[in-house]
């Protein structure tokens, strides 16, 4: 269910109160990000002693864009996974979609309506799977692997006989290969400290009219600084000079970064501050209650479908900036790389609890995996091997989380 603020009869909460809320979570078995959290501390501790270009500017700066394609789809998976749902279909349906954007733009078509052509493949797909499974009542997992099967052919009809076409838009391939001015980074910062201290001001005042706890300004001013300070050590190191040709600088936050951080906080304001998102929440928790409640279950199941398949789709058009073309043995993996990312951050299967925050943080324990072994010359095997590992771990904290939290695993 969505994030309680406090556990506290009081008003206010203070941040003892928070301290004391946060460790009664923990022992009812609700970890949240917290192992996720400890990965990615470890394995950068790890990496950064094994590899003396792990923690280079240049690196850092390939972590983030590496992780974005990911992190991407892995939120666009959580809007599914939190109704116990699954979308096997969201990679290559971002894939199909990209294809036939590059298609069109390569044959004439003015590049914006040709994208917006892709993203609507993306909703539509969304919108079908979404009437099978609520409507028809075929399992999710049946119908998104008949479209995870079935879209490769639609790409190869799309991209020809040669499989495979080139991206043409200058301004979809700076999206992962271009940088913000150094100034402009530090105002993206500036920005998102702004607005997470005005959120956390709104909620203060929100709640309060209604009566219920609140955190307290200690609690508010804490967790805003916490944001300025490793959101400043990030820009910091993302404007630091990271060219390995001299003649040619390269410094600056990355364009997709921005990006990201704008997806995350529109995606985490539906979940959490909307009426959509409470409802998706008590549909994961308990579908037969909310419908008790008079929700319309089956609507938010479809919403939840376009969302993924849609969002999927930006992830889509992040990968084939990065690669400059799009070809027909695309999106067949990402999917569930990208269910593992959300597993492995805190994201229940079970259905009904998770952010999107979740499956950002565990699409960079996956990535600095991916890096840091590629750093280090193991064969893309091994990473295979420690992200499988590293799964079924994160699966099997869940379920003993969930035995452990009241009323047990849910039948």
């Amino acid at each position: 269910m969505a994030e309680q603020v406090t556990i506290n009869t009081g008003h206010e909460g203070s941040i003892s109160d928070q301290v004391k809320a946060y460790f009664s979570r923990l022992k009812a078995g609700d970890m949240g990000a917290l192992p996720a959290i400890a990965a990615v501390v470890a394995l950068m501790a790890l990496f950064a002693n094994l590899s003396p270009y792990f923690l280079t500017e240049i690196n850092i700066a390939n972590l983030f864009v590496q992780s974005a394609v990911l992190m991407v789809t892995a939120m666009a998976l959580v809007f599914v996974i939190l109704l116990a749902e699954i979308d096997l279909s969201a990679g290559v349906t971002a894939a199909t979609a990209m294809a036939l954007f590059v298609k069109l733009s390569n044959s004439g078509t003015p590049w914006p309506l040709a994208l917006l052509i892709g993203f609507a493949v993306g909703f539509v797909t969304g919108w079908v799977l979404g009437i099978f499974v609520a409507k028809i009542g075929v399992p999710s997992f049946v119908i998104s692997l008949a479209f995870f099967l079935g879209f490769p052919g639609v790409m190869l009809i799309i991209l020809g006989a040669g499989g495979i076409l080139r991206v043409e838009v200058d301004a979809v391939k700076a999206i992962m290969n271009s940088n913000l001015p150094v100034w402009a980074g530090w105002v993206v910062l500036a920005v998102v400290v702004l607005v997470a201290f005005l959120l956390s001001v709104w909620d203060r005042v929100r709640r309060l009219k209604e009566g219920l706890p609140v955190r307290s300004w200690a609690f508010i001013i804490a967790k805003v600084s916490a944001y300025l300070v490793f959101g400043g050590i990030a820009v910091y190191f993302l404007n630091l000079p990271r060219s390995l040709v001299a003649a040619n600088p390269i410094q600056g936050v990355p364009i997709v970064v921005p990006m990201v951080i704008v997806l995350m906080f529109i995606g985490s304001f539906v979940l959490s501050r909307t009426t959509f998102g409470r409802y998706i929440y008590a549909v994961g928790g308990n579908p037969e209650a909310a419908r008790r409640a008079g929700i319309n279950v089956a609507q938010i199941r479809i919403w939840a479908f376009i969302i993924c398949s849609t969002l999927a789709t930006m992830g889509g058009l992040m990968h084939i900036s990065r690669i400059g073309a799009v070809e027909a043995a695309a999106g067949r993996t990402i999917v569930l790389s990208a269910v593992a990312a959300a597993v492995v951050g805190g994201v229940s299967l079970f259905g009904g609890r998770g952010k999107l925050y979740n499956a950002a943080i565990g699409a960079v324990v996956i990535s600095i995996i991916d890096n840091g072994l590629g750093l280090l010359g193991f064969p893309a095997g091994v990473s295979f091997i420690v992200t499988g590992s590293v799964l079924a771990l994160a699966a099997t904290i869940d379920a003993l989380a969930r035995k452990r939290a009241p009323g047990g695993t849910r039948v």
